[in-house]
This record gives structure tokens, C-alpha cells and sequence, in this order.
């Protein structure tokens, strides 16, 4: 995971890995312990939901937006405008299973936006007694959502604008200054494999003197 300071605030953000050698998402869906838990984690780290958006989809935002997306209401009680992001078929089979025996219309997660929040920190926790990172101590829930972002332009290479659109963001700056200004760690991971004192992939009988080389400076006539 990669860690960043708050600009007025104590605390860490968290940028969670999701490779195939560290999948630090994957395992902290692994530590729901309800389908509902798991659900809400899939939410914000697979879709980028906020935790009052993760408590507000029903099954049919599941299921009267196209294949493969998620319909996100700005205001879940007017239901007037709203965004849609892609989701995995994991999710999507979730809350199938979830929803079979629900109203329609009812939240699929259905608690309040802090009891999400308490779910996330408590399975952060787990992390946290399972490796000793102490990273996993400031995980909270919008740091799944952060996680989602950076991964979408990062490693999978998705459009800035498109991004904005998946999310929710209105405010370019914003969005410049906390996504497309802070790499992935897999992004981190695959820039520092090119430094050649890393990676080792330097070949043999390059010229690997410095690129800066002082020169012996004669005495000043003057």
C-alpha cells in the first residue's frame, strides 16, 4: 500500500495494492463477515461508491442499468440525475444472491453510512494483526473509493474525463490535485522497476559511468 498526508488534518491516506503478488483488496473483502460486508467493501473499492451511496443502491440500480454497470443516484430521496460506473461480475452475483428475497427498492446494504465506516475499520484492523502494517491502521472507508481512482488511470489507463464521469467528480482541480497527482502502487512498483540499481536489468557491458563526470579544473591564470 502506498501511504499520504492529509493537508489539514492528522491521519494517513491509503492507497490499497490490487496486483496479482498483493492483492491488499482482495483481502480486505476476505475479512467481511456478513454478504452484506462484503457487498459494501466491493462497493467502494470495486466502484468507487461513497459510504452514503453504499448504503442507498437497491437491486434495481443493478438491474435497469446496462450490463456490467451500476446506476448511482445524486440524491437517493428526488432521484433525479445520476452517474453509472462499471462494476465486476463478482459484485453483480453478490447481490443477486443477496437481493432474491428483497423488495426491489430496498438498500442491499442496509445500515447507516457510520455502521459501514465501523465495518471497514474493524476489518483494517484484522489487516493490521495479520501482516503488523501499520498502514492498515488508517484505512477507512473513503480510502477503498480512493483506491478505485487511482487504479481506473493508474494501472488500467481509463480516461481522466471518464473517470470523473464513473465517479461523480464535478471538480477538475480537485480530482487533478488527489487522483491523477497520486500513483497507484502498483504505478510506483512498475516506475521504480526501471531504475536500472533495482531492477538489475542494466546489461552487461553498458557504460555505467554517472551521467555527470567533474572535471580536474587547471589553476586560474588570473
Amino acid at each position: 500500500m502506498r501511504l499520504g498526508d492529509y493537508d489539514e488534518r492528522d491521519g494517513k491516506r491509503v492507497w490499497l495494492n490490487q496486483t496479482e503478488q498483493n492483492d491488499e483488496v482482495g483481502a480486505l473483502i476476505n475479512e467481511a463477515k456478513s454478504p452484506e460486508q462484503e457487498i459494501a467493501f466491493r462497493l467502494g473499492a470495486q466502484a468507487g461508491l461513497r459510504r452514503e451511496e453504499i448504503a442507498s443502491v437497491t437491486p434495481n440500480d443493478f438491474s435497469h442499468a446496462p450490463d456490467g454497470f451500476l446506476r448511482v443516484w445524486n440524491d437517493y430521496a428526488k432521484r433525479g440525475k445520476y452517474r453509472e460506473t462499471p462494476i465486476p461480475e463478482e459484485l453483480a452475483s453478490s447481490v443477486r444472491t443477496l437481493a432474491y428475497e428483497r423488495d426491489p427498492d430496498d438498500a442491499i446494504v442496509s445500515v447507516e453510512p457510520n455502521s459501514i465506516y465501523r465495518w471497514v475499520k474493524r476489518a483494517a484492523q484484522s489487516r493490521y494483526a495479520a501482516t503488523g502494517d501499520e498502514g492498515w491502521t488508517h484505512l477507512d472507508v473513503h480510502d477503498l473509493r480512493r483506491t478505485w481512482g487511482g487504479h481506473l488511470l493508474w494501472d488500467c489507463g481509463v480516461l481522466p474525463a471518464v473517470v470523473m464521469s464513473w465517479g461523480g467528480w464535478e471538480d477538475w482541480e480537485t480530482f487533478r490535485n488527489h487522483y491523477l497527482g497520486e500513483m497507484s502502487p502498483a504505478a510506483a512498483e512498475r516506475e521504480r522497476e526501471k531504475i536500472s540499481f533495482v531492477s538489475g536489468s542494466a546489461e552487461a557491458g553498458n557504460d555505467s559511468s554517472p551521467v555527470f563526470q567533474p572535471q580536474a579544473q587547471s589553476p586560474s591564470p588570473y
